[in-house]
């Protein structure tokens, strides 16, 4: 049996935490550059605001609606996250981080009332950190999604789609009396099963499988060859067969990317070099975290596709490293070398890059080294060590490569996040303060 434990509405959740003021009322969070909706609170929600819905349009279209928009704070959310997975993993022996908001845990050998376990966990989570949550179980991770789907519409809607009973933990296990998991799936679209895209969704729709029992019941052969082997593990999935593993480690991605739109278009080389180096910064110690380094930079830049009066500029470049490296420094200069290739003056850079391509493991040394680049390997790897103790210990940017700048959040081409709430539970400045 497996579990999936989702925190509800989960960046609006954090900010309501610590303003309780905001419950009850329409709230959206905004991405980078507060240009559109990243979450929404069920309020919003029942207001026709959709994920992706351009900040611009809210604005003008609910102005009376007492709407609150709050620009995304990924450090609060990063934190919360973590107090939410660590709570979480008291479920089982077993868990897979899947999201900022969403573990699967594996319920392998767990004796009890599995339905009253997850009950009793779901209220631990809110009274401890104070995120509404929801809690699918069942025999395999896409009936555990599916599960827990159920349990947050049947909470949002109840009576809906589904019975209220099934609402904040639905058991497909242990269902209460006059409901069959049969019912239950008829009552899920096609497009909400997990693994089914909206392209495959239509294509599904199109064959006469509109419910996931319709799915369920599908000639997992037949399915194979008409969309592949995905859609082919999700019927079976769906049948009750375990098909995906719970993976407790996640596997290196392949490739590391710092991209960013800037809060104003840059219109010259210095501060497109400021943005390039500190991007580069921060896809170089996302290589440290995982234990990987790479071969190739790709730095891109380009023009605000959507402003059509203005000139249009699209250029990237990549420069190979001489060795892999995880070394700051050095994937900064490739990426400045690389910046200088494509740039041209005369246009409003909308949006710059930096992508970190072929990554190798770090453990792996590339052929026989000479006696001093293998000492000055070393040596570098010290150095970033520190540079990435005093960060940490001090807040992220306190030690930096000189050619970011010395600017901070003060930079012309830094994002715009004019509605940020302070980082409450990362910095004492911002620590709330409780009032009698």
């Amino acid at each position: 049996m497996y579990a999936l434990v989702d925190g509800n509405n989960f960046y609006v959740s954090c900010e309501r935490v610590f303003r309780p003021s905001l419950n009850g009322r329409p709230v959206v969070v905004l991405s980078n550059n507060d240009g559109c909706a990243i979450a929404r609170s069920n309020e919003a929600k029942a207001l026709g605001i959709r994920m992706g819905t351009p900040f611009h349009e809210i604005r003008a279209r609910l102005a009376d609606a007492g709407v609150v928009a709050l620009s995304a704070n990924f450090t609060l959310y990063g934190d919360m996250s973590s107090r939410l997975m660590a709570i979480a993993a008291g479920l089982g022996p077993v868990q897979e981080v899947y999201s900022i908001d969403e573990c699967f845990v594996g319920l392998a050998g767990v004796r009890g009332d599995l339905h009253e376990r997850a009950a009793r966990l779901r209220q631990r989570v809110a009274q401890w950190i104070g995120i509404p949550c929801g809690i699918g179980i069942g025999p395999t991770k896409t009936l555990a999604k599916l599960a827990n789907h159920v349990a947050k519409d049947a909470e949002r809607r109840p009576g809906a789609s589904y019975p209220g009973a099934l609402a904040q933990v639905c058991d497909l296990s242990r269902l209460p009396a006059g409901c069959t998991p049969d019912q239950v799936l008829a009552a899920t679209a096609v497009g909400d099963v997990w693994g089914v895209g909206p392209r495959t969704g239509s294509q599904l729709e199109g064959d006469g499988i509109r419910s996931a029992l319709d799915l369920a019941r599908a000639d997992a052969g037949s399915v194979r060859r008409r969309f592949g082997v995905v859609v082919e593990r999700t019927v079976r999935e769906l049948q009750g067969v375990p098909c995906i593993g719970l993976e407790d480690v996640p596997p290196p991605k392949k490739e590391v990317a710092c991209t960013r739109a800037f809060g104003e278009p840059v219109r010259t080389l210095g501060p497109l070099q400021e943005a390039v180096s500190d991007y580069a910064a921060r896809a170089a110690f996302k290589l440290r975290l995982q234990r990987t380094r790479a071969a190739q930079v790709l730095v891109f830049i380009h023009t605000n596709p959507f402003r059509r009066s203005e000139k249009q500029y699209a250029r990237s470049a990549t420069v190979p490293l001489r060795r892999p490296s995880d070394d700051t420094a050095g994937i900064t200069q490739a990426a400045l070398r690389a910046l200088l290739s494509i740039w041209q003056p005369g246009y409003r850079i909308h949006k710059a890059g930096v992508i970190l391509l072929d990554l190798q493991d770090a453990g792996v040394e590339q052929g026989e080294l000479a006696l001093e680049e293998d000492a000055g390997r070393v040596a570098g790897s010290g150095l970033m060590a520190a540079l990435d103790r005093l960060n940490d210990r001090y807040g992220r940017g306190t030690v930096q490569v000189a050619s970011a700048g010395l600017g901070g959040d003060a930079r012309s081409w830094t994002m715009k996040q004019q509605w940020r709430t302070p980082q409450y539970t990362t910095r004492w400045e911002d620590l709330p303060v409780a009032r009698a």
